[in-house]
């Protein structure tokens, strides 16, 4: 029979142990090994029932055993030690206290997504689990960071597979009073709520719900109230669910009403109020426009100082290489939901538009891009490595025009993962007997060495063994999957009995994980199946992969990949060496990096951001093979892995270049790969692949952490960002929009009019210096509004300038009778062969964080350059 209510029974701890309440709700235990292994001791069956969630384990346990427990002197001594590190993580000085002052006093970071641990399903895939990786190493490194995001009642899908290997999706609902959260409440103890103006005069409240990630809040919202109609209630039912209306309610929602999230916690608990704001991707970027609304009411300032202000303190990281990924409304849907009749009605409408509208060549005018509003609302922008950088540059070029992709003033900050949520606990015990525990979890938590130099030190044997114990361990995990997946499939036990014989200890293991969209080529392995049949029953040199991953719910050709890779491995012939395991999470991830040996990545490049799962695996000692893209560009090395050719192109067939690469895919399983790790030294060892685990481990483990990548925000955004923040005050604010806007009406009327140099020939030697002289009219604007620039260096085929050096040039005098200023400078000729160089005009203020800030440039006419014979050969 089936109950007509559900409602959550809280167990009632006896007295001794109530600390156990207060561990199981910071979710540091997810990360730290001495409070999981307590949990694990109050009840191991029921532990390992409850898939390691203390507050799942508490709500199970039996009262005679917890009565037991409170009468065990060395539990309590445990407990005691257990809280006691707990206390001191919390509030003693971390990094970030120690640094020059300065620094932020909070940051607010939005995400959609939040991967902090599988007890608290909140994420779909690599942006989640990064967002969690960032909010788990500010809490390490003592960053004070609130992390603000949605609660999803009904969280990402749960995969099956139906017998034919057809992808089905489940949507189990979470009552989040069983979930590691609490509600935050009012003063008088009633729950604390944010709300938003709908059309027709409705209203979208929210509760806020609070999850402690060691010592950084994260605030989600759930419109799951009953307040609400049952339209407003399903806003936050499903992660990147429904259509358009309601991805646009779940934005506003987590920007709009994620701002005052944030205010109503700080004025419950006294926390510092931001004073940077962290948009991770597009969807949040709603939360620029709420700031804008509050400081018009609250310090009287007009839209465009108001703007100003927020976009100082504002950073925006973009995690997405292609225009498909970035989320984009019709103009009419996103007008209908602001102005007098709903949402922030004190500010234009247009305004609204005009932040996200597509109003560059190329762009589709009627749209309005989330990502777009989110680079026009920040100063500060970053991609998520160098390539991606690049790629981005390129990308958004079109909202500075005149400027080169390089110029564009998007930076990148190369992600990174949080090393004590990742590393098994068997690769840590072997650092901690080299290093010492507490030298060990600083290196991985904190961060900052160059190279881990004392892993030269583990024999040999050491590391093979280790290797080999996880790779027992991932077999015996992926048995038990692949046990229940066939089960849910429909197959008898009578069927399953090869299953116990499934994978190798002693095989050559790779792994496959990661979302399922077609640039990631899940099936690229599959196409020429009889060579990799081949490679699976090698009598010699045999290999085995582990391949997992969800395809979007809504994403059909994703889903027949999935299908075809099941039917794949579904061959009697293969089903040993290959198995394909489905409802990919961050459990089975933990299992999954530390138990293989290669980690596979075969993105079309340049199209994955980042690719962290690569990172994770490395971090186990798991060698990576993969495509030249994202973080593996930057920092590959054949010292540590390999690089999968490409045959990437503006001209290049897709199929052709899907076959192409898929070769070198074999040839380098065939020939280097495969070879490197069944080769034996004079111990019987892999002598050569020991040493390229080794190289892992000393090279590239420092640089993938995440303790890495949140001290380089630190650093280079959000300090900036704070000093630019406290910068403008509101008359400060007043004064940047009006220049703003004075430059912006006079800047037609700048223009270069005459270059001369002291150059007579059309050669010249190296090191020798050009006096250069600019004629430019500045119309209404005077020196202090602008800086004039030489940009020189050697030329192309099509006379660009490649790796230009730019030099300030110096008015000489005042203006002439007709209002012209001649500027001066030197140009020195450093390079041999074809050089060039040109001149421009930016706008310059002392505010300012990149001259290409405003967009606006002014060169020479096309005529003054064919006139000038600007190249010298």
């Amino acid at each position: 029979m089936k109950a007509i209510r559900r409602f959550t029974v809280r167990p009632v701890l006896p007295e001794p142990l109530r600390p156990l309440s207060d561990l199981a709700r910071n979710l540091r235990w997810s990360w730290h090994p001495e409070t999981r292994d307590l949990f694990q001791s109050v009840d191991p069956e029921r532990w390992a029932a409850s898939d390691g969630d203390p507050v799942r384990l508490l709500g199970s346990v039996r009262p005679a055993r917890l009565a037991e427990l409170a009468e065990d002197r060395r539990f309590l001594r445990r407990l005691g030690a257990v809280c006691d590190d707990l206390n001191d993580y919390l509030t003693g000085e971390r990094w970030y206290q120690a640094q020059p002052g300065g620094l932020p006093a909070a940051i607010a970071y939005f995400s959609p997504e939040f991967g902090i641990t599988a007890a608290l399903p909140q994420y779909s895939g690599g942006l989640g689990i990064l967002a969690g990786d960032h909010l788990k190493a500010a809490s390490d490194l003592g960053v004070p960071l609130i992390g603000v995001g949605l609660l999803y009642r009904h969280g990402y899908f749960r995969q099956s597979l139906s017998r034919d290997g057809w992808q089905q999706e489940h949507y189990p609902v979470l009552d989040p009073n069983e979930l590691p959260v609490s509600l935050l409440k009012e003063e008088d103890g009633s729950p604390a709520y944010v709300a938003l103006a709908l059309p027709g005069g409705r209203r979208l409240r929210a509760r806020i719900w609070l999850a402690q990630v060691g010592r950084v809040p994260l605030l989600m919202l759930d419109s799951d109230v009953e307040d609400n109609d049952p339209g407003e209630r399903g806003v936050t039912d499903r992660l990147y669910g429904g259509g358009s209306e309601h991805r646009l309610l779940q934005e506003m929602l987590l920007g709009i009403g994620g701002v005052r999230a944030v205010r109503t916690y700080c004025r419950l608990t006294g926390h510092p109020a931001p004073e940077v704001f962290h948009t991770n991707e597009g969807h949040a970027g709603f939360l620029g426009l709420e700031r804008i609304a509050e400081l018009c009411d609250e310090q009287r300032l007009d839209f465009d100082s108001a703007l100003e202000a927020v976009r100082a303190g504002t950073v925006f990281t973009t995690h997405t290489p292609v225009p498909a990924g970035i989320d984009r409304f019709d103009r009419e849907l996103v007008a209908h939901h602001f102005g007098p009749d709903a949402e922030l009605p004190g500010i234009d409408v247009e305004r609204v538009l005009r932040l996200g509208m597509e109003t560059y060549p190329g762009g589709e005018p009627n749209l309005f891009n989330m990502a777009v509003m989110g680079l026009r609302l920040a100063q500060r922008a970053n991609g998520v490595s160098l390539l991606h950088g690049q790629v981005s540059r390129e990308m958004f070029s079109g909202l500075w025009p005149g400027f080169d992709p390089e110029e564009v003033p998007i930076t990148s900050v190369t992600n990174g993962v949080h090393a004590p949520t990742w590393v098994a606990p068997e690769v840590f015990r072997l650092g901690a007997r080299q290093v010492g525990a507490q030298r060990a979890e600083d290196v991985l938590s904190l961060g900052g060495s160059e190279r881990w130099d004392a892993v030269a030190d583990i024999p040999d044997q050491e590391v093979w063994d280790l290797r080999r114990d996880l790779r027992e361990q991932l077999v015996q995990e992926v048995r038990s999957r692949l046990r229940a997946s066939w089960r849910q499939r429909g197959a008898g036990t009578a069927e399953l009995g090869w299953i116990d014989s499934v994978l190798d200890p002693d095989v050559l293991t790779i792994g496959f994980a990661r979302r399922v969209p077609s640039y990631k080529r899940l099936t690229l392995m599959l196409r020429d199946p009889d060579r990799l049949m081949e490679l699976l029953l090698h009598p010699e040199r045999p290999v085995q992969i582990v391949v997992a991953g969800k395809a979007h719910p809504a994403d059909d050709g994703g889903k027949r990949l999935v299908q075809e890779l099941v039917r794949f491995a579904d061959d009697p012939r293969v089903r040993g060496r290959i198995v394909f395991l489905p409802n990919y999470d961050m459990a089975m991830a933990q299992k999954l990096y530390p138990g293989c040996d290669i980690w596979l990545n075969n993105p079309l490049r340049p199209l994955e951001a980042c690719g962290t799962s690569g990172m994770k695996a490395a971090l186990n000692g798991c060698l990576n093979l993969s495509v030249l893209d994202g973080w593996w560009d930057e920092w590959f090395q054949p010292d540590f892995g390999w690089a999968i050719p490409t045959a990437d192109g503006a001209g290049t067939d897709p199929e052709h270049r899907d076959d192409v690469e898929a070769a070198a895919l074999y040839d380098l399983l065939e020939q280097r790969v495969t070879p490197r790790f069944y080769e034996r030294g004079r111990q019987g060892l892999p002598d050569r692949w020991i040493e390229m685990v080794r190289q892992t481990l000393m090279r590239l483990g420092p640089k993938v952490l995440a303790g890495r990548m949140v001290r380089e925000y630190v650093e280079r955004l959000y300090a900036p960002a704070a000093v630019a923040h406290r910068a403008l005050d509101a008359d400060t604010a007043r004064e940047l929009a009006d220049w703003k806007e004075r430059v912006r009406a006079s800047w037609q009327q700048v223009t270069v009019e005459h270059v001369e140099t002291s150059a007579a020939a059309a050669t010249a030697e190296l090191g020798s210096t050009l006096a250069l002289r600019v004629h430019v009219r500045l119309g209404a604007l005077g020196p202090d509004d602008v800086e004039v620039q030489a940009l020189s260096g050697r030329v192309d085929s099509e006379d660009r300038i490649t790796e230009a050096v730019t030099v300030a040039l110096k008015p000489a005098g005042g203006a002439d009778q007709e209002g012209r200023w001649v500027y001066e400078g030197p140009l020195t000729l450093d390079r041999t062969g074809p050089f060039g160089y040109t001149v421009r005009v930016l706008p310059a203020h002392r505010l300012l964080a990149s001259a290409a800030e405003l967009g606006l440039v002014a060169g020479p006419s096309q005529e003054l350059v064919e006139a000038a014979g600007v190249l010298m050969r």
